[in-house]
């Protein structure tokens, strides 16, 4: 192993900077590594494998700089990629890294370091895949193609990653000790527990906000009988669900529709379920989107909603996702989202976590996507699989260490006198 070169003079430099020296082990360009007493021997390994890495992250410190440094195969982790970044938020915790010291004495070290190593120069540019959100936040433009960004990259991968209900939210795992209990069996019992909670019988109306590939509309007509209008923003999806209907005969049952979701017409509705999709409406639209539900609802007519939540002091997913998953999304604690249904005229009735169930969840769609990286890559490109790499195993991390949550959250609109017409204990 050569502990010279590049690895060398850049291990001083990056434990100045971030108050520690690095967890992972570290390999650069010119074949050089950190020695095993920088980090453990089985650490992973960060490897740098151009220049340009070091110019991404000059021109564009922190997380950003680093997911786009590895979208763009600059920066590889050699082994797990969610046992590497497993370490490095260990070490962020345990309070040994810190965000990099970005003083002027720390900014001309540096600067003399990757002159030195002759990495300074241009800004590389951003990858392709970069959101540009433009328009006034939240406006109906905007969130089409904040949308669009994501759920239109393509029903094929989609059909790919997810199981055969294309339900692309947290599956409910009631026995996740069974070696032959799958992923689709997941989704059939979260499903399933929806449509329970909703109270779903034949003829039952139901309001499916946010409905994606269909998931919850079909399952909902299929088993229950209900009375479905399926609403979704994006064009690939409303085309994707209609596709079903038409194939299942479903079509007296299941209405879609493509629209905003203040476009839907008020109605009666005996039931709404909008599964993780009131992530994407914004802050200050908040309390306008839980009153509309609110008005979609008959007297005594139930919400299901269930919603990923995190820390007030990171509402959003964080800068990687919201330029290359999400745009625009936000987030909130459980607590807020209880209480700006409950000003909205409605009585919550129940909340369940799910959050380690979401940790098996993305562990399963992790798994399709490393199995069948060379049919995700021929369908979407390179960095677009390196970009979804990154998003599962952060996102499998973020539920797994608690700084994100994921809840069903029942509610009801109570008639006139008060009464919820619920017996009573969440049913």
């Amino acid at each position: 192993m050569n502990t010279g070169g590049a690895a060398r003079r850049l291990a001083p430099l990056l434990q100045e900077l971030l108050g520690s020296p690095l967890p992972v082990r570290l390999r650069t360009w010119d074949g050089s590594e950190t020695a095993p007493g920088d980090s453990a021997e089985d650490a992973p390994v960060l490897v740098l494998r151009s220049r340009r890495a070091l110019r991404r992250l000059l021109w564009q410190p922190g997380e950003l700089g680093l997911a786009e440094a590895y979208i763009t195969r600059d920066i590889d982790v050699e082994g797990d990629l969610a046992d590497g970044l497993r370490t490095v938020w260990r070490a962020v915790r345990s309070g040994g890294l810190r965000p990099p010291r970005t003083g002027a004495r720390e900014r001309a070290r540096a600067l003399g370091v990757l002159l030195r190593l002759g990495a300074v120069g241009p800004r590389p540019p951003a990858p392709a895949l970069r959101a540009r959100p433009t328009g006034r936040l939240h406006s109906r433009a905007r969130d089409r193609a904040a949308v669009a960004h994501h759920y239109d990259l393509s029903n094929d991968f989609y059909g790919l990653l997810l199981d055969e209900s294309m339900a692309y939210s947290c599956g409910y795992w009631r026995r996740p000790e069974d070696p032959d209990y799958s992923l689709a069996d997941a989704q059939h019992d979260k499903l399933e527990l929806v449509c329970r909670k909703l109270g779903l019988h034949p003829g039952a109306r139901l309001l499916d906000v946010g409905c994606g590939w269909g998931s919850l509309a079909l399952h909902a007509a299929r088993h229950h009988k209900a009375r479905v209008t399926a609403v979704t923003l994006a064009r690939e999806q409303a085309a994707a669900v209609t596709r079903r209907v038409e194939e299942e005969g479903l079509e007296e049952l299941v209405d879609v529709r493509l629209r905003d979701y203040r476009d839907i017409e008020a109605g009666t509705y005996d039931a709404v379920g909008c599964i993780e999709m009131g992530e994407h409406v914004g802050d200050a639209q908040y309390p306008a989107f839980a009153a509309a539900l609110r008005d979609r609802l008959r007297p005594q007519g139930r919400l299901l909603l269930q919603q990923m939540s995190r820390g007030r002091n990171a509402p959003g997913g964080g800068a990687f996702i919201e330029t290359y998953i999400a745009p625009d999304m936000h987030m909130r604690p459980l607590g807020e989202t209880v209480s700006l249904l409950e000003g909205a005229g409605l009585e919550v009735r129940g909340v369940e976590s799910l959050r380690e169930d979401y940790v098996r969840t993305v562990a399963a769609w992790r798994r399709t996507l490393e199995e069948r990286r060379p049919e995700v890559t021929a369908l979407i490109g390179e960095e677009a699989a390196r970009v979804w790499r990154l998003y599962l195993a952060g996102g499998m991390l973020a539920f797994e260490e608690g700084r994100m949550g994921v809840d069903q959250i029942l509610a009801v609109r109570p008639d006139a006198d008060g009464s919820s017409g619920m017996p009573g204990g969440g049913r």
